[in-house]
């Protein structure tokens, strides 16, 4: 058991109302059983949203609005769920602000080397974080 960043799977729950379906996650639920999570949402945040990025220490959408609360409380949400279910591992969305576990997307909208929020607090509790990437 694994959890999933819920876009993965054909949800749609993107910043913009789309998803990132991706066929090798979708294979894996043949075999294994992915718990979706999408922290953004679990934080409080709408569907459609602003996008947003890591800016330093704060979560900023594209306006300046500060969504770090936001984006700590779906991490936190998500922590929660993969303590109950005795997860070690998830799989989640590369460059995303809250998923993304080696690259972010910058104040310029450029793909930068960094961590997202939920993925830097999954670590810290000793949970493998990888991207759809290294699947």
């Amino acid at each position: 058991m694994k959890l999933c960043s819920a876009c993965l799977l054909g949800i749609k729950c993107r910043y913009d109302g789309k998803s990132n379906l991706n066929k090798k996650i979708i294979r894996l639920l043949k075999k294994e059983i992915l718990i979706p999570v999408c922290p953004e949402q679990l934080g409080g945040l709408p569907t459609p949203r602003e996008p947003a990025c890591v800016n330093g220490k704060k979560v900023v959408t594209e306006s300046g609005k500060d969504v770090t609360k936001n984006f700590k409380r779906g991490a936190e949400a998500v922590l929660r769920i993969a303590k109950l279910y005795g997860i070690k591992e998830a799989i989640m969305k590369q460059g995303s602000p809250s998923c993304g576990s080696k690259k972010i997307y910058s104040v310029s909208k450029k793909l930068i080397k960094g961590i997202g929020i939920t993925a830097k607090l999954l670590k810290k509790n000793g949970i493998k974080v990888i991207s759809e990437e290294e699947l």
